[in-house]
């Protein structure tokens, strides 16, 4: 295949993930609203719209911060389906429709699919597994060291994506292992922080500062890719336990108010003001409040959290933290101007943000107050954000369907 057809198709592949991923992003978005269980939306927030976005877009990133080109092509084909129906499938388990067979079934196929995902990035990078050729351009000179720290998480990334697919496999088996727990929140943080919110920081150090054309300190990206690695491993190994628990929530309360400091003070820097940017400073925001909240899940007594805590937390995570991240990275890459259809644009596109966000504030401000009254606008407001977001990248796929994106 020529290097012109192997980038259009991962190109292509790339947006198909990012367009299925919304997809879940409303999906997940409406089964929260209407109050389905938690163990049914968590598949369809991380695994389904958090997930298959990363997969997509990390196609196309991850090889060219590594001054490499995507080692198979049609990678991005094989594991959509894998990871669509794997996705699916733990959805439908969890909502208590599904027999035990699909449990099986679904976890093969994530992680099949994981494992393309995990296998083909290891084999394009494998003569530079550590980033030091970064693809820094000599005009972009003064950024090589931070995007050298930047890239040394992404083996990391990895490790925890491999880890945390595995575990759901081994529990549909029985095969529990003794280390870790198979299902529940310590896998998942495995994966929602370990790979998502690990490379979130790894990108972001090494996207944002071009985006914004500012510049960020190596220190300050040292600390937060080093506390985004510990942290997962200790928080998964101990969750809800004693020290081990304590120590590695402070860990991932550093890496988040550190990125949330390095993205405000990027914003500060720049006079480029996009609709993307101001979802971008609002996940900031929400990464600071889940540091907070997850230092009171360490250290405050039980009986002194709200009860819908731990909600609120889930929701901040998926929704604020790595959902408005997405959505603000989403419309940098596909600008929501270049639509030509009508009501198509930068004002809906600011709707939409502006949706999610008011939404997501009114139904944590509802669970942390013990307001139920706004819990429920909150999350069909959360809804009606998402929709406009899907409405906005989904005619901008398909108005541009050759886009390079």
């Amino acid at each position: 295949m020529g290097t012109g057809n192997a980038t259009a198709t991962v190109t292509r592949w790339s947006r198909a993930f990012v367009a299925v991923g919304i997809g879940f992003f409303v999906a997940w978005q409406v089964a929260v609203a209407v109050d389905v269980g938690r163990a049914a939306t968590v598949p369809l927030g991380v695994f389904g719209f958090v997930l298959h976005v990363v997969f997509g877009k990390a196609y196309t990133l991850v090889p060219s911060y590594f001054a490499r080109e995507l080692a198979g092509p049609r990678a991005p084909a094989i594991h959509l389906p894998l990871a669509s129906f794997g996705a699916l499938g733990a959805f439908a388990v969890g909502t208590g429709i599904a027999p035990a067979i699909v449990a099986l079934a679904s976890a093969a196929s994530w992680l099949a699919g994981s494992l393309v995902f995990v296998g083909t990035l290891c084999w394009t990078v494998r003569d530079n597994p550590t980033g030091r050729e970064t693809g820094t351009g000599e005009t972009d000179a003064h950024r090589r060291r931070a995007d050298r720290i930047a890239n040394a998480a992404v083996p990391f990334v990895l490790a925890y994506l491999t880890v945390g697919s595995a575990l759901p496999l081994a529990a549909a088996l029985g095969r529990e292992p003794s280390v870790l727990p198979a299902s529940g929140p310590a896998t998942t943080h495995l994966l929602a922080a370990g790979t998502v919110a690990l490379l979130v920081f790894a990108i972001g150090f090494r996207l944002l500062p071009r985006l914004l054309v500012a510049s960020v300190h190596p220190l300050l990206v040292s600390v937060v890719v080093a506390a985004g690695i510990a942290g997962p491993a200790l928080l998964a190994a101990d969750f809800r336990g004693g020290a081990l628990f304590r120590v590695g929530a402070a860990l991932q309360a550093t890496a988040l108010v550190g990125f949330a400091v390095a993205v405000l003070d990027l914003a500060r820097q720049s006079d480029r003001r996009r609709v993307g940017g101001r979802a971008i400073i609002a996940a900031a925001g929400c990464g600071a409040l889940i540091a907070v909240l997850g230092l009171c899940f360490a250290f405050a007594p039980a009986a002194g959290l709200p009860a819908a805590a731990f909600d609120a937390h889930y929701r901040l995570a998926v929704g604020g933290f790595l959902g408005l991240t997405i959505v603000g990275v989403t419309y940098r890459f596909y600008p929501p101007a270049v639509a030509s259809a009508p009501g198509i644009g930068d004002r809906t596109a600011s709707a939409s943000v502006a949706a999610l966000v008011a939404g997501l504030g009114l139904e944590v401000a509802g669970l942390l107050a013990a307001v139920p009254s706004l819990v429920g606008p909150g999350r069909w407001l959360s809804v009606v954000g998402a929709l406009l977001y899907a409405a906005v990248l989904w005619t901008v796929f398909f108005e541009r369907a050759d886009w390079t994106g």
